[in-house]
This record gives structure tokens, C-alpha cells and sequence, in this order.
């Protein structure tokens, strides 16, 4: 791929409502109220939960309602430190395309074919190149004041803040399946062939719908898994364990949605934006 592609994709990733608290005199036109609002007890407990929690505070939480309860399943976050984590994220998605591209078997398949893996299989791709380049990322939770605290403190709305958005964020579980499936793997030392062999068993997934060579498909992920249960049976004492944690591995990886991909590492810099669509330009039209 050509520098100006990588700076190109790099690149494109790259009303405000005051309500007034003060009451003035019209005698002497001054602030008649002169209560502190930081020293009332109203304010204090709407400023209570304020502060942003991180991954490494969240650990300390216990909830104490038993099965089903739902604060785990609303709670949303988003990234701590966007700037970083969403230009380290391009750079792995470009190194997926690159793989793609690599791929003699993939282009022998019809057009297609080729789409419809690309938008099936990207999102687990994507995460094992974030596993393979090693990519830590922490997060934060979303908290977004209700519309009687930001009038009872004072606080303004910027339009153009992420955090304001009725659908900002992604939900802490599935962040927690992305962040599981990254310790799996780390956990197991994968090196650079085995990554490449577990990337062409998710490539080629012939559990996809819609194919014209499902068989052919199948072969070549077969060929995959078989090349990878030889590699590590041969590196590793002729055990067949480390294949298994790797299958485990694969498993979590599938369950991970592309949506919550695209939100949590590509629309905090980029916005409303079609990575599938961007995938398919770059490996069919560049």
C-alpha cells in the first residue's frame, strides 16, 4: 500500500444552550442570591456522581441487587484517550487490509464472495491485529447529567461534545468481550505465524450465508485450522492443548458485534462513517 493511501485513510479518520440561575434586582441590579450553590446539600447530591470512573476504578464496584440487575447492562463507556487509541486502531486496520490483500486464495473467490466475508469477518480480524500489535487501551464510563442537574448547577450543553449524544458510547459488556478476547490471546504468547493462520481461519468462515463457493471456502479454512494444529503440535511437544485455547479464543472473538467496533474505536475521531464500505474501496478500487 502507497503512502498516500495510509495518509489518506489516516486522515479521514481524523447550539450551545445556557440556562441563567441568577436573579438581579431591578432596583439596584445586582445578584440578589449570594448562597453558595458548591456548599448546599441539593447540590452535592447531584454532584455526587460526577467524576469519571476508569476501567482501573471499576474493580472496587460491588453491586449488591443479585441476578438481574441491570446496571452492568446500561452502563456505557467510551475511551479514555481517543487521540491515541483511534490513530493506533487505523494503523491495524490498515494492516488488515494489507493481509487481505496478501491472501492469493481470497481473490480466486467471485466478487461476491469476497463482500461478503469482508463485512462478516473484518470486525474479528480487526482484533486479532489489535492482539497481535499488542494495542492496551482503558476506558472510561459515560455519564451524562440529567437535564434537571445541568439546570439546578449551571451547566452548559456543546452540541459538538460526544458525550451529549443520545447514543454515545458502547456497553461496558461488549467492551468486556473485546478486552476478553485480547487477554486470551495475549495469555498465550501467539507468534506471528499462528496469528496469520488464526486470521485465515476467520477469513475464510464458511458459516456465511449467500456464498456461490461455500465448499471451496470451507476447504481453505480446513487447510487453515489443519496448518495451525500442525504448527503448534510441532512446537509445542506435541500437545494439542494449546490448539484448543486457541479454538476458545476464536469463539469469544466471533461474538464480537462490528458496530460496537466502529463506535468505540473509529467514530470518536471520524463520526458517521461506513468502515465496510471504506474496507471495500481500498481493496478493490486501490
Amino acid at each position: 500500500m502507497s503512502d498516500t493511501v495510509h495518509i489518506d485513510l489516516v486522515n479521514s479518520f481524523t447550539g450551545t444552550c445556557n440556562i441563567a440561575m441568577a436573579c438581579r434586582s431591578e432596583k439596584q441590579g445586582t445578584c440578589q442570591c449570594n448562597r453558595d450553590p458548591v456548599n448546599s446539600i441539593l447540590f452535592r447530591m447531584l454532584n455526587s456522581d460526577s467524576t469519571t470512573k476508569t476501567n482501573s476504578q471499576h474493580d472496587q464496584h460491588v453491586c449488591n441487587s443479585g441476578r438481574g440487575c441491570p446496571c452492568e447492562g446500561n452502563r456505557k463507556v467510551l475511551l479514555k484517550t481517543p487521540e491515541v487509541i483511534c490513530k493506533k486502531a487505523s494503523e491495524v486496520l490498515l494492516k488488515t487490509v494489507a493481509f487481505i490483500r496478501n491472501v492469493p486464495s481470497f481473490y480466486q473467490l467471485p466478487r461476491e464472495d469476497q463482500i461478503l466475508l469482508v463485512c462478516k469477518c473484518w470486525a474479528p480480524l480487526f482484533v486479532l491485529g489489535l492482539a497481535q500489535e499488542r494495542v492496551h487501551f482503558e476506558w472510561k464510563e459515560l455519564n451524562v447529567p440529567s437535564l434537571l442537574k445541568k439546570i439546578l448547577l449551571n451547566q452548559s450543553s456543546n452540541a459538538g461534545d460526544i458525550t451529549l449524544r443520545p447514543d454515545a458510547g458502547v456497553p461496558f459488556r461488549d467492551v468486556q468481550k473485546i478486552q476478553m478476547s485480547l487477554c486470551k490471546l495475549w495469555s498465550l504468547d501467539i507468534c506471528t505465524k499462528e496469528y496469520a493462520y488464526l486470521k485465515g481461519m476467520v477469513l475464510f468462515n464458511p458459516e456465511i450465508r449467500g456464498m456461490k463457493c461455500f465448499q471451496y471456502v470451507q476447504t481453505l479454512q480446513l487447510e487453515a485450522q489443519q496448518t495451525l494444529m500442525e504448527f503448534t503440535s510441532m512446537t509445542h511437544n506435541r500437545s494439542q492443548a494449546r490448539f484448543t485455547w486457541m479454538l476458545e479464543a476464536l469463539v469469544i472473538l466471533k461474538a464480537i458485534d462490528s458496530k460496537v467496533i466502529t463506535e468505540l474505536f473509529f467514530r470518536p475521531i471520524s463520526g458517521e462513517i461506513n468502515l465496510e464500505d471504506i474496507l471495500l474501496e481500498i481493496l478493490f478500487t486501490m
